[in-house]
């Protein structure tokens, strides 16, 4: 776990309520009663910058793409280079499920 969120708790149920959501709707309607707008628009940004990266699109299309300022773009791109490891799980696991 990174230092930014060494406050969190792993064990947290939150996690294990995430893992009972069987499709992409129920995790939309969780999502939903869950976060404010903004945070969904922001998690929704934040992976739609992290993919654009990983497919090696630069910061200027990235931003003129998704709106995202240059600090958050920074910010998931050093995530993808030395945070936990979660993109790329994720990316890894869409890719597998695509085939």
């Amino acid at each position: 776990m990174n230092n930014r969120n060494r406050n969190s708790d792993p064990n947290n149920e939150l996690y294990q309520a995430l893992l009972t959501l069987k499709t992409p709707e129920e995790c939309y309607q969780f999502f939903l009663d869950l976060c404010t707008q903004a945070e969904m628009k922001a998690m929704e940004q934040r992976f739609d910058v992290a993919k654009m990266l990983r497919a090696g699109s630069i910061y200027h299309d990235i931003l003129e793409e998704t709106s995202a300022s240059s600090a958050t773009i920074s910010r998931v791109n050093r995530c993808l280079l030395n945070g936990s490891g979660g993109y790329e799980m994720v990316f890894k696991r869409l890719e597998e499920k695509k085939r």
